[in-house]
């Protein structure tokens, strides 16, 4: 019986290894396919305190990982496939290989994916000027032109944000309307720097030959004719879908899928914690994630001594 299980490796799981792991809880860290989380496909990380001359997302979880080693914590791939809380409190958690791992708590920390076009160039051009997450690469497209796409709250959000940066941001929309809020909208139109193209979907990011992006090759969904948009920067702006189908409903979501939390990082379930971006559709920060992970360590923590789980157990054993 493990005392805690994190899932997940990424600055939310890793930092709560680390503290659960100095407060010798031995935590065991589940890995999952995606190691290190989304921090692995972003280039440059300069707004992570400490670096001063920035940092790689996988050289900034390479030290993260290597740390919570240093203190005890013990890391395996595995995927889950469910979780199930059993009659006394404890969980299971079974993985799709079939294995099966019981714990006193778990701090779910899968964080969320970007939601992509699926297009073979936007994979390989991926880090070579295509990026998710303007917070995180906006700087780097100083007085160049970029390309959202999206017609969302998170597409504008993005689109605004590039404006510090960009000459120029021409957001490109299958629709010929926005789903993003009124006041959003109102921004946006209003900024001089956003460009707006309608009815339009991306066919191509150019230019895989020459390893960076050059522009998008673009249809039009009314007229069918085609275009090409110059641009240095290709954001997709399309959404996240946190990674919570494995837990089946068993604790409390919104209606995106998001982990709901109270007083820290509780989840509804008591012994279940959250953190990161699995329960943050609002700030999706490397540093923000880190400090809940923090957090879940805590809470869980504090868990474990108030319900005193480990003593019950042992009693009926």
């Amino acid at each position: 019986m493990e005392k805690v299980v994190i899932l997940g490796t990424g600055p939310a799981g890793l930092t709560a290894a680390l503290y659960t792991a100095r407060a010798f809880l031995s935590p065991l860290v589940l890995e999952g396919p995606q190691a290190g989380g989304q921090l692995t496909i972003t280039t440059e990380v300069e707004n992570f305190p400490g670096f001063p001359e920035g940092i790689t997302g996988p050289e900034l979880i390479e030290k993260m990982r290597a740390q919570v080693i240093r203190f005890g914590a013990r890391i395996e791939t595995a995927v889950v496939d469910k979780i199930e809380r059993n009659a006394d409190g404890s969980f299971r958690i079974v993985s799709d290989d079939g294995r099966e791992i019981l714990a006193w708590t778990v701090i779910v920390a899968t964080g969320a994916s970007a939601k992509f076009l699926g297009l073979s160039s936007e994979k390989a051009l991926m880090g070579a000027g295509v990026s998710a997450c303007a917070t995180c690469d906006g700087f780097f497209f100083k007085e160049r032109e970029i390309v959202v796409v999206g017609g969302g709250d998170t597409a504008l959000e993005e689109a605004l944000f590039l404006t510090r940066f960009a000459t120029r941001v021409t957001l490109i929309h299958r629709r010929d309307t926005l789903r993003a809020s009124k006041i959003m909208q109102e921004k946006a139109f209003e900024n001089p720097k956003i460009t707006f193209v309608w009815n339009s979907e991306i066919l191509e990011i150019l230019d895989v030959a020459k390893g960076q992006v050059t522009g998008v090759r673009i249809r039009d969904v009314v007229t069918g004719s085609e275009s090409i948009v110059p641009c240095a920067g290709f954001f997709v702006a399309i959404g996240h879908s946190p990674n919570t189908g494995f837990l089946g409903g068993l604790a409390d979501t919104d209606p995106t899928g998001y982990l709901k939390t109270h007083s820290g990082t509780r989840t509804s379930i008591p012994g279940l914690f959250a953190a990161g971006d699995v329960a943050d559709p609002v700030y999706r920060q490397a540093i923000s994630a880190a400090g809940s992970g923090c957090m879940a360590a805590i809470d869980a923590e504090r868990y474990l001594e108030a319900s005193g789980v480990e003593k019950h157990a042992a009693e009926r054993k």
